[in-house]
């Protein structure tokens, strides 16, 4: 293990000196792709010079405690050596996740797609409660959002509603919210007081750059219409909404929630190429044996993951099977106790994945 982190410090020193070179300097690309390889190794490196501090506290009360000490030095001596021994050991553990792969798209901004699925109305109303849980989020973790598209009910909800949310590591927060949510509660339309179970669908798609997704502008039919609100009536005297379909694929995106046809379209390509992404991803992915998918479950779409239950206001993550009676905080944005959980059990998978490969953790 420590062979390794030796490895990642002096390419991380090397990179410190390339970054003052001025002709690395002037190489715009070559130097973000340096400055993003030296972020990644900074949290590893400096743990390792934490770990390295320790040590060094640990052979000195070591040493010490070796010689002739008066009792109460003594006594302070073993109380630090005993405490340098128990740091050791968790900074050793946090090494070894720092270690291990990086998901790619971890620090990516996403794009979430939200829409109702079985329910109906009360499926378009839990869809506007997961976007308002998620912009929460979002804003407690510093991010932004952007809505893109929306398909708005009468009654208030969405049928689909298009959203990004830009900041460093978005993805390595949302990334575990793909798979069908399920919420159980009385409808506000139902008289009788039923129990209703409704279900949303949720898809979180990294964004890419343009240089990883070559797009032939002939495999575009792009459509242009006025955008419109809640119950389609006109807000727009303009046809400033755009609709881009790619024809190899049949994918559909729209953007209507900018003033300009330009600015929609940008965004409904951004969508697009998160799209045909993910496509090339899980193509990948189901080339994988599923003894090494993480256990925190494959993102399907149609696999359930979540469910919402009102009556007894709790939350349960059907992946680790986490329950939490506390739906209410949850549904306002409090979801670190969920998604952090969420982390911890796919770096248990991946420690054991490399333990088992014979990999020197």
């Amino acid at each position: 293990m420590f062979d390794k982190i030796q490895l990642a410090e002096n390419r991380y020193e090397e990179i410190t000196n390339m970054l003052s070179n001025p002709d690395i300097i002037s190489d715009q690309g070559k130097y973000r792709k340096l400055m993003k390889e030296h972020a990644d190794l900074e949290e590893l490196v400096n743990k390792y010079k934490e770990y390295k501090q320790v040590s060094e506290s640990l052979r000195e009360s070591r040493e010490l405690l070796e010689g002739q000490l008066e009792p109460e030095f003594r006594e302070l001596c073993q109380a630090e050596f005993e405490e340098s021994s128990e740091k050791i050991e968790e900074i050793k553990k946090e090494l070894k996740i720092l270690l291990l792969p990086k998901d790619p798209n971890d620090d990516r901004n996403v794009i979430i797609e939200i829409r109702g699925g079985a329910g109906g109305d009360e499926a378009a109303l839990f869809a506007g409660d997961l976007y308002r849980m998620y912009t929460k989020y979002a804003e407690r973790r510093g991010y932004r959002t952007t809505l893109m598209d929306a398909s708005d009910t009468e009654i208030g909800g969405y049928k689909e509603v298009v959203f990004s949310v830009e900041g460093h590591g978005a993805y390595s927060r949302f990334k575990f919210e793909s798979g069908v949510h399920r919420v159980q509660r009385v409808p506000e339309t139902e008289a009788q007081g039923r129990i209703h179970t409704s279900t949303v669908t949720v898809a979180v798609l990294p964004e890419v750059d343009d240089v990883e997704i070559n797009i032939n502008p002939a495999d575009l039919e792009m459509q242009v219409y006025r955008a419109s609100g809640a119950g389609g009536q006109h807000i727009n005297k303009t046809s400033s909404a755009v609709r881009i379909i790619h024809k190899p694929s049949g994918i559909v995106v729209a953007c209507q929630e900018e003033r300009s046809q330009l600015q929609n379209k940008e965004k409904a390509m951004t969508m697009l190429k998160a799209k045909l992404y993910d496509i090339a991803q899980r193509e990948q992915t189901d080339a994988i044996a599923q003894d090494r998918k993480s256990q925190v479950g494959t993102g399907d779409r149609g696999e359930k993951i979540r469910t919402y239950n009102f009556p007894q206001g709790r939350v349960t993550d059907h992946r680790i099977g986490l329950t939490l009676y506390k739906l209410d905080a949850v549904l306002n944005g409090d979801m670190d106790d969920i998604v952090d959980a969420l982390i911890t059990t796919e770096q248990a998978e991946k420690l054991g994945n490399a333990g088992s490969s014979g990999d020197d953790f």
